[in-house]
């Protein structure tokens, strides 16, 4: 941790059960599609923790279900940082990055997973790849 940095969590005496608590209610809040809601949650999440890798991809998620694509690629780019090859932020990457205008920087990515090993991803991929591609 940077030097002047304050744990937030350490400060207000907070273990992992209470951070994961907030989780849950911030993926309820997702999976009831109130997106602006669990958006609130999950910045919280990032103050609290900010390496929490999972929390900052769920944000550039929600930022590009909310339409804000350049908001979403900071979180997703953020994130990436840790875990490069995380297949499900890569192809949320990608679809920023198309939305953003930059289609051809996100039909690199969508190409290179046409063929990962996780349906949901290659089809995904193979998708847009179709509705982009000239």
């Amino acid at each position: 941790m940077e030097k002047n940095k304050i744990s937030w969590s350490d400060m207000l005496g907070w273990e992992n059960e209470q951070i994961e608590d907030i989780k849950v209610a911030a993926y309820s809040y997702i999976r009831q599609g109130k997106y602006e809601i669990a958006l609130s949650f999950f910045r919280a999440l990032i103050i609290l923790d900010d390496e929490d890798i999972y929390s900052k991809q769920t944000l550039g998620a929600l930022y590009l279900q909310l339409g804000n694509p350049a908001k979403a690629l900071v979180f997703l780019d953020e994130a990436l940082k840790y875990d490069s090859l995380h297949a499900p932020t890569q192809l949320n990457r990608a679809k920023a990055l198309i939305e953003s205008g930059n289609i051809s920087e996100g039909l690199k990515i969508v190409n290179s997973l046409k063929t990962h090993v996780n349906d949901y991803i290659a089809n995904s991929a193979k998708a847009l790849l179709m509705a982009y591609s000239k």
